[in-house]
């Protein structure tokens, strides 16, 4: 009996020997996240870095491994440079053999990054570039984004704004971010009119001109009369309300920002629009993680986009428990088309036919709160994925 017994244990010792040095031995597999670290995007980009790490550690339960593989994170930052971003995914995917990419912060350099992931055939997980090109005809059958695209802030929008007899001014940068929200946004339209578009460098500081423009074309018209503002980073163009519009009864709308940004909303109680998210709207275990985690780290409420950052590494975690821990591209993209994955907003699904994200939208009013720095976005309602008809606009 003793003998069996030691024969039992020297079996037993011999195997855990065995499957240690593979378990010990399994290869990392290396995430690039690209991100606008520093440049003018780079409030958005460090947002987006502390999301995602604390989703890695979330949905990996602390211990930064999917199947016995160690998860390693190699931080580039692109500065908000489309060229930088291109040379650093490319030697992110060659010098440093990423298994997969996230980022960029800016829809710019996001155009830039699409063909190096289909020259090197490895996946990359857009968040939070917004631009429907990314998706849409400058698409690859490697890209995925977790990201809201263009066409879901526009048409989310809209129900607050698309009623009968509304004329509508927007303004927004001149670049892709801008274009292509002023391009969905106007596809969206069904009953409002669309009178004006003013776009103006990322860098503008002084609105006044770009105002006066808006207000000549809307102030003689009959009706509610509304600018809609598309911005993000730096600049104000909330100031274009200091031309006294209530003069000519001219409203603003505009969809959600990060908070600090969302200080100029106290300024304009009632306010309408739609947001991606804000941290006390959606009501969902994920979402109660990401702010207990950020309060507990920071002191603070987490904030736009680093529910982002939160929700791509619940995909890419969601991914690599699908195939296993195996990293080859084909696999990847058959585990991730059509795959449902939880966010701190709730479930998401990559559309299989150009890897969009479908997810809520928040539907809000503005109420100032003296508890808050910022304008409170107050829930009118949840706008459903299957309620936004989002299209798609690749050549698949």
């Amino acid at each position: 009996m003793h003998r069996r017994a030691l024969i039992a244990l020297a079996s037993l010792a011999c195997s855990v020997l065995a499957s240690g040095p593979a378990l010990a031995g399994a290869p990392d597999i290396r995430i690039a996240h690209i991100y606008s670290k520093t440049g003018p995007l780079e409030a958005y980009g460090k947002q987006t870095q502390t999301g995602f790490m604390m989703g890695l550690d979330y949905a990996t339960g602390g211990t930064m491994t999917v199947e016995g593989r160690k998860l390693v994170v190699l931080e580039k930052d692109d500065q908000g440079k489309p060229d930088l971003g291109k040379s650093l995914l490319a030697s992110a995917y060659s010098d440093d053999k990423a298994d997969l990419a996230v980022g960029p912060t800016s829809s710019g350099v996001a155009l830039a990054l699409l063909p190096v992931a289909e020259e090197y055939k490895k996946v990359l997980i857009v968040e939070p570039a917004v631009a429907d090109s990314i998706t849409g005809d400058k698409w690859n059958k490697y890209i995925f984004r977790t990201g809201r695209n263009s066409s879901q802030d526009a048409i989310s929008n809209a129900v607050a704004l698309d009623k009968p007899g509304v004329s509508i001014a927007t303004l927004a940068q001149d670049y892709a971010f801008g274009r292509d929200g002023v391009k969905a946004f106007k596809d969206a339209l069904k009953t409002a009119k669309l009178v004006h578009e003013e776009y103006l460098p990322t860098t503008t500081t002084d609105f006044t001109a770009g105002a006066q423009r808006l207000i000549d074309k809307l102030k003689d018209l009959p009706g509610r009369k509304v600018i809609f503002i598309i911005w993000a980073g730096a600049g104000n163009p909330f100031k274009i309300a200091d031309l006294d519009l209530k003069r000519y009864g001219i409203e603003i709308a505009t969809g959600g920002n990060i908070l600090p940004a969302m200080a100029a909303y106290k300024n304009f109680p009632g306010m309408e629009g739609a947001t991606y998210y804000y941290f006390g709207i959606p009501k969902n275990p994920v979402n109660e993680a990401l702010v207990s985690m950020h309060y507990k780290q920071f002191k603070a409420p987490p904030d736009f986009f680093t529910a982002g950052g939160f929700s791509a590494a619940m995909a890419v975690v969601a991914a690599l428990k699908k195939t296993h821990g195996e990293t080859a591209s084909n696999k990847l993209i058959n585990a991730m088309e059509g795959m449902d994955f939880d966010t701190p907003k709730g479930r998401m699904t990559f559309r299989k036919e150009d890897h969009q994200a479908l997810q809520s939208m928040y539907h809000f009013k503005i109420k100032v709160d003296p508890a808050f720095a910022w304008g409170v976005p107050e829930l009118v309602r949840e706008i459903k994925p299957e309620e936004m008809n989002v299209p798609i606009r690749n050549k698949r």
